[in-house]
């Protein structure tokens, strides 16, 4: 993208809303095309560096429990959970990327109840779910991610767990470049203006928000949680994928994704 359509600058709740809406309905064919395949259509995959919830397991035992997997897109999350027993809701954004888990579920026979929602807002009685759980969805990308917390807290039962991955927020010291490009800080890691991508007319089109690890255990404390670990994934030896600004030079020498694992107390 021209340099003069990328910036970073503050951007309002709604138009925010707008423009990930607008940017996943329009990127959800590209972005099946090119990571489908990685992400498959009945398995869990928690990051760029492929750990797979089948080996980390940090949902725990899934058998019988309520789970909403929050910007669930495809929803190939939400279909490993079913076929191991759970009871899965897959919410997202967009209609474009529900539209693909509509289909994904067509092809494997693996159903779950799809919901187009806001994370802000979610349409569900307090205690639903057991577990709430997301790979890089929802929490990037809305402006009160704090608030987000909250939600999730609400919707949660009592000794719930609550799981997401985001890139990890050293990254955003760096440009989004997999080569020799991305390896020199750029970036204050304490600048919290939301990367935005916007039209010839200055509207935002994509925005991603970013938080240090300070304010994602302040965000979960504040929202009643406990944090129970914290993961960042190693490059897997043998894997040379490169995703965005996920690659094999990067991934060797500092983490990409950081997984947040917090429980819901249940006294």
């Amino acid at each position: 993208m021209d340099d003069d359509r990328v910036t970073r600058r503050r951007v309002d709740a709604a138009e925010i809303r707008r423009a990930n809406r607008g940017w996943w309905d329009t990127d959800a064919d590209a972005y099946q095309a090119e990571h489908g395949a990685f992400l498959g259509e009945t398995d869990f995959v928690w990051c760029p560096e492929g750990l797979r919830e089948a080996d980390a397991r940090l949902l725990g035992d899934v058998a019988g429990r309520r789970i909403l997997e929050l910007g669930a897109g495809a929803a190939a999350a939400a279909r490993w959970l079913a076929a191991r027993g759970a009871r899965p809701v897959a919410l997202d954004l967009s209609a474009g990327m529900l539209r693909h888990a509509a289909e994904a579920a067509d092809r494997t026979g693996v159903r779950v109840p799809l919901v187009q929602a806001d994370a802000l807002a979610l349409p569900f009685a307090d205690a639903a779910f057991d577990t709430v759980c997301t790979a890089f969805g929802a929490i990037p990308f809305v402006d009160d991610s704090a608030a987000a917390m909250r939600e999730v807290a609400r919707v949660l039962s009592p000794g719930g767990r609550w799981v997401f991955s985001v890139t990890h927020p050293m990254r955003w010291i760096f440009l989004d470049d997999p080569g020799e490009g991305g390896l020199t800080a750029v970036h204050s890691y304490f600048d919290r203006s939301p990367y935005v991508e916007q039209d010839e007319r200055g509207v935002a089109t994509y925005v991603e928000q970013h938080r240090t690890l300070g304010d994602r255990i302040r965000e979960l404390v504040g929202a009643g949680f406990r944090l129970l670990d914290l993961v960042e994934p190693e490059w897997p030896a043998g894997h040379e994928g490169i995703w965005g600004q996920w690659s094999p030079l990067r991934g060797r020498l500092f983490p990409g994704t950081a997984i947040f694992v917090a429980e819901k107390p249940a006294d």
